[in-house]
Parts: C-alpha cells; sequence; structure tokens
C-alpha cells in the first residue's frame, strides 16, 4: 500500500442553538485549518431535515471551501442522487471542479435521512436503486461519450451530451457504504472507490473485514477492478495531550451528541441514551469494540493500525468532524493529529530515529572530529591560553562538535 491519505468528514453534526450563518462560517475556516495543516481530502454531506446537519448543497459549499484553499481534495460525501436529475448533477460536479481547480471528488449515496425521502415523497425502497441507475448516467456524461437518450420512470434523457467536461481527466468517483453490501457492490459494479461511513459504528466495525469483499466480488462480475487505495474508513476521535484531558473536553457534547441526536432525533435502533458524560465517554471510546478515539495521539495511531489489520489495508483514514468539544479544544485535536499521528502512521519519522540512533551507536567514529577541534585550537598559543582561562565556564549552547573544556588544558 502507499502511504495512508487523512481527510475529514463533516456530515455536519451541530448542536441546535448556534447562529446558523456564523456556523457555515467557522465550518468554512474549519476547511481552511485542514489545508494548512496538510490533509488531503474534505467532504461534506447533503441533508434537508433534523436541525442538525445543516448543509443542503454540498457542491455550492465545496465551492466556497474552494476559494479558501490551495490543496485539498473536495468531496461531496454525499450528494443523494435520487432527489436529483442526474444531468444537473453532472452539470454541478463539472463546475465545481472547474471552479476548484480540479480538485472535486465525486461522492453519491441514496439518501442518508428517512426524513428527507419523506418530505419530497420518495419512497425508501427505491433509492438504491436509482442511485445505481443514476451513477451509470452520470460516469457516461462525465466521460464525454457520445450523445444518448435514457428513459427512466423518475427521469428522462434527449440526446444528452454535456458541453463541457470536468478539468479532470478522470474525476474520482466514491460510493457511500454503510453495512449493508449495497454500496460495495455498487463500487465493484462501477469501479470507483468508497468511503464507509457505517465503520463509526460497533456493527459497522464488525461488517468491515467482509465489506471489501461485496466490492470485488461485483468487479469481477462486471469486468472492473477495485483497489484498496481507493477506500476511505471513517473514524471518529477527540485528541488531547492526555487522556484525561480529552476525557473532559469531549463528554459533555459527546453526550449531547448522543442522546439529543442520534438517540433522541434519529432514534437509532439498538442504541440507549447515556447517564451522564463520563459513561459517554467510556462506553463510545473504552468500551469492548468502541469505534471511537477519546485520548491521545498514540491512542488513535494504535486504533489506526488496528484498523489497517482488520480491514486488510485501505487508503485514507476519514475523521468525523463534530461538537464534542469547544472550537479551541477542537481545532487542537486536529492538529495533533496532523502534527503526531500523520507522520508517525506514515514512516515519516522513520529515518530520523534511525539517524539518531546511528548516531548514539557510533560515537568512537565522531571523536576525531572532536579530536580535529582540539588539534587547531593547541597549536595556537593565544587559543590554548584562552581555552584554558575559560575551562570552568559552562557555554548556554554547545557547538556540535565543542571540544571538553577539562581535556587537553593540563587540568
Amino acid at each position: 500500500m502507499s502511504r495512508m491519505k487523512f481527510g475529514a468528514f463533516l456530515a455536519p453534526h451541530h448542536p441546535i442553538g448556534e447562529n446558523p450563518t456564523l456556523q457555515f462560517r467557522s465550518d468554512l475556516d474549519f476547511v481552511a485549518d485542514l489545508d494548512r495543516l496538510g490533509f488531503d481530502e474534505f467532504w461534506c454531506g447533503e441533508h434537508h431535515s433534523t436541525g442538525w446537519e445543516m448543509i443542503a448543497s454540498p457542491e455550492m459549499f465545496l465551492a466556497a471551501a474552494g476559494e479558501r484553499t490551495a490543496r485539498i481534495k473536495l468531496g461531496t460525501g454525499v450528494v443523494s442522487l435520487p432527489y436529483h436529475h442526474p444531468f444537473l448533477v453532472a452539470q454541478n460536479m463539472v463546475q465545481l471542479d472547474h471552479m476548484t481547480n480540479g480538485r472535486a471528488i465525486f461522492g453519491s449515496g441514496p439518501g442518508a435521512l428517512p426524513s428527507d425521502a419523506y418530505t419530497m415523497g420518495f419512497d425508501p425502497m427505491t433509492l438504491r436503486d436509482r442511485q445505481d441507475e443514476a451513477i451509470g448516467v452520470i460516469r457516461r456524461l462525465l466521460r464525454g461519450e457520445e450523445r444518448f437518450s435514457h428513459d427512466s420512470e423518475w427521469f428522462t434523457l434527449r440526446e444528452a451530451k454535456l458541453h463541457l467536461l470536468p478539468l479532470q481527466e478522470d474525476m474520482p468517483f466514491a460510493v457511500a457504504s454503510m453495512i449493508s453490501p449495497s454500496g460495495m457492490t455498487l463500487a465493484g459494479k462501477y469501479g470507483t472507490g468508497v468511503i464507509s461511513i457505517g465503520s463509526m459504528s460497533e456493527a459497522g466495525l464488525q461488517a468491515l473485514p467482509t465489506q471489501w469483499s461485496f466490492a470485488e466480488d461485483a468487479a469481477a462480475l462486471h469486468g472492473n477492478a477495485v483497489d484498496r487505495k481507493n477506500w476511505r474508513v471513517v473514524m471518529s476521535w477527540h485528541i488531547a495531550e492526555t487522556r484525561e484531558q480529552a476525557r473532559a473536553e469531549a463528554k459533555n457534547g459527546l453526550l449531547r451528541w448522543h442522546n439529543e441526536y442520534t438517540v433522541g432525533t434519529l432514534m437509532r435502533p439498538g442504541l440507549q441514551a447515556f447517564d451522564n458524560p463520563d459513561q459517554a465517554v467510556d462506553e463510545t471510546a473504552f468500551a469492548d469494540g468502541a469505534s471511537s478515539v477519546i485520548g491521545t495521539p498514540d491512542d488513535l495511531i494504535a486504533k489506526i493500525r488496528e484498523m489497517i489489520e482488520l480491514t486488510g489495508g485501505f487508503g485514507t483514514v476519514i475523521g468525523f468532524a463534530h461538537d464534542w468539544a469547544n472550537r479551541a479544544a477542537t481545532s487542537r485535536s486536529w492538529d495533533l493529529v496532523a502534527r503526531y499521528v500523520i507522520p508517525e502512521i506514515n514512516g515519516m519519522l522513520d529515518a530520523y530515529r534511525e539517524s539518531r540512533q546511528f548516531v548514539v551507536e557510533n560515537r568512537e567514529v565522531f571523536e576525531r572530529a572532536r579530536d580535529a577541534i582540539m588539534d587547531k585550537i593547541m597549536s595556537n598559543d593565544k587559543a590554548a591560553a584562552a581555552l584554558k582561562l575559560g575551562s570552568d565556564a559552562k557555554p548556554a549552547m554547545s557547538a556540535h562538535y565543542a571540544p571538553d573544556l577539562n581535556k587537553g588544558t593540563g587540568d
């Protein structure tokens, strides 16, 4: 596998109560910080209800983020395809790719919130099949194929062809995958990447070892290939200098997120409200099968390595962005990941450590450099005298090859 990439997924999950206009600005600042810290990807979603998930158009948000960033890739995580005419989705992604100078990633899904589908009058039983149909059409459009028509029960194309293609010759595609095999199967059918969102739950973690086989089986069936480097696994964390600090910073926000949103609003089956903040942390990050990390950079490093072992390997770690902690602590958490976790996972410090150990273990080899300095000093009467006078002094900072002032002076 090539080096592990790192990114963030902003659903977003923001507690109700803050000025929405300022929240959008804060989220854009967050993307700019990730770009500055060297993260590879940023993803945001499409939602239309619940109050907590406020981005309705990922394309619009990412276009604004593109103006504030320089290198980070910007992914729709996701466009809910059954809600839109595929031709317009393709057009929007082309424009986004040009506006971000070729940094767009097209991520699609069937629509995550049943309340969204209900509001727009869609039968949830049709959504995954419609996503499948739309992906096939959109891929043809973005590849610039010759004009074609398509008749469907929910959209129609007449001699369709885009008059502008993406800036990227082959725009990256990804499909969202939860616990069911449908997302992975679509990835294999069309040879796309995957963003595994279900990995944030215990059930999702248990499903991960078999998930990739669904993509491989579907790829073989349709004559395609899938590559683990295009598999993105979403993880949730809050990182601080100590576990105690991470716990103190995250526990109240985590309790609110779980009780008010995941249980109280989404009413996820099998989940119960936590009784107190400490229980929230213990069961989220420290229970058997826990899917989140609340702790130090070392804790997250260990968890990522565990996930690599569990899955058999993937290409990108995607951190789930949340408001468990306040903005200052959240910003510091992502900073710690960039400073300590990313370089450790990717072996960026291995050569440093080897070089240091080489110097430690071969001190005798470098004594000659010290001897050379002493030889030049002792061959000059004034320098030797000055050295003797200063033999009891302790310099504030020694040079790399500073001589021992008590050696060779006659003392």
